[in-house]
């Protein structure tokens, strides 16, 4: 199993994980499908967390007793909030027509914001790798306490999906086969080449790099905030996933952000296999979250032994799999790009390669004329 979920709070975990699906689901649709409610959720409450935020730092709102300043006040969680809410604004300016985003020169938007965001998670890995490479000497798998409150296990699975999240920025064509849609109720905007084989490729890599960095909080962020957006480009909004896919990840960011407690308590939280023990020695995420936390603010790497004291042993086999899986994935899909490009006699960046597949004709078939 990837993830720890049986038990006395199987049931709550699964109730979390719907609940979280569903919502992501539905805040999308507000914010994709008017002008109103992209503005609100991708313009205003942003706003109004950064007013929270910048109250929090002050004192106020609860302080350093905020769950915000407790579990979340990590460089990163800020980070990834507002990168990914650009990347929406990016995308409205582009759908909507609205200043920079109707010029032709700003099509590649979406292509750099997403490599970007990716080269952010490779480094991450490596970080990981890296770290483990300091306690044993090599990349065969060694604890470490992030400073966001989280006993990571590293090695060789890191460099693995690392290369496989290198190898998927290159597997997105036709950066500038940006389109918005001529639907009558709402507006998206599409990225047509964007087909399957890409978000597939993209959702091993990105599930693994959640598996392997940000375990305690992978089971939200790394199977359903995954899962939404591919949902909704499958059923009512192909060509939209990357649309899709920046707003479901802002969203959950800001939920994250300010109720970080939905997946580290213990009604909701799930610890994936790696844990080894944890679930036998009714240990929670909360009681690894402490300790990691004080192992970090040592400045001595005692991940190993504060993991031992729990009772818990690594089962790193699934963070071994998983990332195999992920740079197989990229690896086929470059390579029926490359071949791809060959036969049709095309750069495969400046022109879209994937003419006459399903998913293409699909979205192609929404564009605004």
């Amino acid at each position: 199993m990837l993830f720890q979920i049986y038990g006395s709070t199987a049931m709550t975990q699964l109730l979390g994980w719907v609940l979280a699906f569903v919502g992501l689901i539905v805040l999308n649709e507000i914010g994709r499908r008017t002008k109103a409610g992209g503005v609100a959720v991708f313009v205003v409450v942003p706003l109004i967390l950064t007013v929270y935020f910048i109250g929090v730092h002050c004192g106020i709102f609860g302080g350093s007793s905020s769950q915000t300043m407790m579990y979340m006040d990590g460089w990163f969680h800020y980070f990834k909030l507002y990168a990914a809410d650009i990347g929406c604004v990016g995308f409205m300016m582009i759908k909507y027509g609205w200043g920079i985003g109707k010029k032709e020169w700003f099509r590649p938007f979406p292509f750099f914001i997403v490599a970007a965001n990716i080269l952010i998670a490779v480094v991450s890995d490596l970080e990981s790798a890296i770290n483990a490479f300091a306690v044993t000497g090599d990349f065969g798998g060694a604890w470490w306490a992030s400073n966001e409150g989280v006993f990571l296990y590293g090695g060789w699975w890191n460099i693995v999906n690392a290369l496989a999240g290198v190898i998927n920025i290159f597997c997105m064509t036709g950066w500038w086969g940006i389109y918005s849609s001529k639907d009558k109720n709402t507006s998206d905007m599409l990225w047509p080449d964007m087909t399957i084989w890409f978000i597939v490729a993209y959702d091993l890599w990105n599930f693994q790099y959640t598996y392997a960095n940000l375990p305690t909080h992978t089971w939200y962020c790394g199977v359903a905030l995954l899962l939404a957006p591919t949902f909704a480009n499958a059923l009512w909004n192909k060509g939209g996933w990357i649309q899709n896919r920046a707003n479901t990840l802002a969203i959950w960011c800001m939920f994250a952000q300010v109720f970080p407690l939905f997946q580290l308590s213990d009604t909701f939280s799930v610890l994936p296999s790696l844990y080894k023990g944890a679930l036998e020695n009714n240990v929670t995420t909360l009681q690894l979250y402490d300790a990691a936390i004080e192992v970090y603010n040592s400045g001595v790497n005692t991940a190993g032994q504060a993991i031992e004291s729990f009772g818990i042993t690594a089962n790193p086999t699934a963070q071994g799999v998983v990332s195999l899986l992920a740079l197989i994935a990229n690896v086929v899909c470059i390579s029926v790009i490359i071949k791809r490009s060959i036969e049709q006699k095309k750069n495969p960046y400046k022109n879209e390669i994937w003419v006459g597949t399903k998913d293409f004709e699909l979205a192609m078939a929404r564009k605004a004329e």
